[in-house]
């Protein structure tokens, strides 16, 4: 009986540990060298003309939630990525933000951009359907675009 209860109390000790560690590590900023915006603000620099808003995610989750207003959709798989962002710049230093679904993959495209001397650069961590970071795109009522294959 005293070894049962050591190990229940064990258990609830290292899951009540596990919870404390997820809920600090989600607070950690994404690392990298580039400033995030929550949807509203980037909606906002795009409306103004500031922005260019590239949809990183795949062309079945564009279909299904279609897109951010005013974003151009680039699928992060293409082989020339880069050519193709290059061309929807309006300048070359126009500013980017990347969304994806929910802040992963834009995360990590900000930096191989950034390390493909692009910039500069932002990344929308709370993406299209929301995360840690907040709602997202779609829970904030933000306006959408349906996507058609032409883009």
């Amino acid at each position: 009986m005293l070894k049962t209860r050591r190990w229940v109390i064990g258990g609830m000790a290292g899951a009540a540990g596990v919870g404390v560690a997820y809920t600090l590590l989600a607070r950690i900023p994404k690392s990298g060298p580039w400033m995030e915006l929550s949807p509203p603000e980037a909606l906002q620099a795009v409306q103004r003309g500031e922005l260019l808003i590239i949809d990183i995610r795949r062309p079945d989750e564009w279909q299904r939630t279609g897109l951010a207003q005013g974003a151009v959709p680039i699928d992060m798989r293409r082989g020339d990525f880069i050519s193709a962002l290059n061309k929807a710049r309006a300048s070359i230093d126009q500013p980017i933000a990347v969304i994806c679904a929910r802040g992963v993959r834009s995360n990590r495209m900000a930096n191989q951009m950034h390390d493909a001397g692009i910039g500069p650069i932002f990344d929308i961590p709370e993406g299209m359907l929301g995360s840690g970071d907040g709602p997202g795109w779609i829970q904030r009522g933000l306006p959408l675009t349906e996507w058609t294959e032409q883009g």
